[in-house]
């Protein structure tokens, strides 16, 4: 039951992350395949606004640290974890959670479909932007990060925390 709960609640969080960066579209191009990101980036519309990939790497590395904290504090003082194997595995149930519900609801049902997310000169890319397989792919990136945060965040909590 706990594990249900808390994966709603972090479904919720980032979900609510998601819709507010979502904002401007443009902020999370590099979230989008990449044929749409070519065109985006050859249309004069978008020219000063398109994010570096500095600015990309930044923000995901400067996530995954924030990420790293509240997933230890969770395991640690919500669910009373202490020993690396009990941190890591829940930690890593619970971002496999999130990761579905990111993959399956906001990307394939929600991004795919809303067109609230095509750019301005690509309306003709229907079949980039239905690109399945993109998020999918992108699901397991996200599995093979979790093991580097989950590694990070149990180690938080046997030998910090």
């Amino acid at each position: 039951m706990v594990i249900a709960i808390e994966s709603l609640v972090l479904c919720l969080v980032f979900t609510l992350m998601v819709y507010l960066v979502s904002r401007e579209p443009i902020k999370s191009l590099y979230n989008y395949p990449p044929k749409i990101q070519e065109r985006v980036k050859s249309l004069v519309e978008y020219e000063d606004k398109i994010p570096t990939q500095k600015n990309k790497l930044a923000v995901k590395l400067g996530a995954c640290v924030l990420f790293i904290i509240v997933l230890s504090l969770i395991l640690r003082y919500v669910n009373g974890y202490t020993t690396f194997p009990q941190a890591f595995g829940y930690g890593f149930l619970l971002w496999t959670v999130v990761s579905l519900w990111d993959a399956i609801v906001l990307d394939i049902l929600w991004f795919c479909h809303d067109p609230h997310f095509v750019f301005k000169g690509t309306e003709d890319m229907v079949s980039d932007y239905h690109d399945y397989w993109f998020h999918i792919k992108g699901f397991f990136i996200g599995e093979t990060i979790a093991l580097a945060v989950c590694t990070l965040a149990g180690l938080v909590v046997q030998y910090v925390l």
